[in-house]
């Protein structure tokens, strides 16, 4: 394979609610743990307003933008492309998208046999 391969994607919906919030907020970061409620969900901070331990995992960035998940979380994501989306709906409590009548969702696909061996690094 000859291109990078992400292990998350935003569309153009989620990218411009980025750019909208980092707009109001400057620059900003995602988490998405494996918690109940708003914790199932991608949540976008303030950079630097969440920490993030040695445990987590850096999955990528999306419009320069950092995307974490916790490492248990990922034991079962690992496997999948996430996809940031946007619907319509109030956001997590302490997300950033709270209040403007949108939300972060992740959707996902599997990744292919391929894409999965050009992830994992060399033995």
């Amino acid at each position: 394979m000859d291109h990078v391969i992400a292990r998350v994607t935003a569309t153009q919906a989620a990218l411009d609610l980025i750019a909208l919030l980092r707009g109001r907020h400057g620059p900003l970061m995602f988490f998405q743990s494996g918690g109940c409620c708003d914790g199932s969900t991608p949540m976008c901070y303030p950079a630097g307003e969440f920490a993030i331990s040695d445990t987590d995992v850096y999955l990528g960035n999306l419009d320069g933008t950092p995307f974490y998940m916790g490492s248990e979380q990922f034991e079962y994501w690992e496997h999948t492309q996430l996809i940031i989306d946007v619907v319509d709906g109030n956001g997590g409590m302490f997300s950033l998208d709270n209040g403007t009548g949108r939300r972060f969702l992740t959707r996902s696909r599997l990744f292919s046999d391929e894409e999965l061996a050009a992830l994992r690094p060399p033995a």
